[in-house]
């Protein structure tokens, strides 16, 4: 997925979308809109959730093995193999991820799967009012491959050695701090 911040202007329908298609409890989030003030008063807005990693954090503290990487690389936790230790929770360094009040297990982004699995695009990318989400397989030519391949992008915490795959147009330096 890939994130343009210069398009982000804060309307939280992101937000609002994933909460609803996916059910998610009050008070809590799969996706978030962090904002930085810069010294003129300008506003950046930030999308922010589970990146998805190539290499993820999260993966290796699961002590049941239920947070798992699928073949198409997303992270996704086996809801029926989740004990709600938050070894991962702990583990992922985006705050990505938290202990569900309601089911007792572990919870985060899924890219909507079950969505991908019909053909449709991430709610928070059908919501997203001025197109600064972007969604696709890296793996194919499309608008994200496109986009990647010809503008410079940016992650956030690469020093993680996460390889995070939300990719950042227009991403302020003071963010990966």
């Amino acid at each position: 997925m890939l994130m343009d911040v210069e398009k982000c202007y804060g309307c939280m329908a992101c937000v609002v979308a994933c909460s609803a298609e996916n059910n998610v409890p009050l008070d809590f989030f799969r996706t978030w809109i962090e904002h930085l003030e810069k010294p003129d008063g300008t506003r950046i807005f930030i999308p922010k959730q589970c990146n998805h990693c190539d290499d993820p954090p999260c993966v290796p503290p699961c002590p049941t093995k239920a947070t798992f990487i699928t073949q198409d690389g997303l992270v996704l936790v086996n809801d029926n193999l989740c004990i709600g230790c938050g070894a991962c929770v702990k583990a992922c360094p985006y705050g990505a991820r938290f202990i569900n009040p309601v089911k007792g297990v572990a919870d985060k982004c899924t890219f909507c799967s079950h969505r991908l699995a019909e053909g449709l695009l991430p709610a928070c990318v059908e919501a997203c009012p001025t197109g600064a989400r972007v969604f696709g397989p890296l793996t194919e030519d499309n608008e994200l491959t496109r986009i990647i391949n010809s503008r410079p992008t940016q992650v956030l915490k690469p020093e993680t050695g996460a390889k995070p795959m939300i990719f950042y147009l227009d991403l302020p330096s003071e963010v990966n701090r």
